[in-house]
């Protein structure tokens, strides 16, 4: 069965310093898919949205490789805390906190997220 795409004109955004910042259309993020968004300063942000429709927004960049490639990595939850798995080392980043399941002393940026 195919869906049809969902069609909406909301775009979502992340709270950077004081303002909100456009990062992509709220249709391009697939249940359990990431996508990278290029911020102003170069860092990177991964966008997820889960199976609810809860928006999340962390680093792109895996700490323990310094690969930008946590967008591409497999989403799941544990506890019922979602995470996405880096798909280099396969540690998981807690979505919502930006802690790592796996080495409690390491922890990635996370975004504040909206619809607008």
């Amino acid at each position: 069965m195919t869906l049809a795409p969902e069609t909406t004109d909301l775009k979502v955004q992340l709270a950077l310093d004081d303002d909100w910042f456009t990062v992509c259309d709220l249709s391009t993020l697939l249940p359990g898919r990431g996508v990278a968004a290029l911020l102003p300063d170069g860092r990177q942000a991964a966008v997820f949205r889960d199976r609810s429709g809860e928006l999340f927004a962390i680093d792109n960049r895996d700490p323990f490789t310094g690969a930008a490639v946590l967008s591409r990595g497999l989403t799941g939850s544990h506890q019922g805390r979602p995470f996405v798995a880096s798909p280099l080392l396969k540690q998981r980043f807690d979505l919502a906190s930006g802690q790592c399941l796996d080495d409690e002393a390491v922890q990635v940026t996370t975004y504040k997220v909206r619809t607008a």
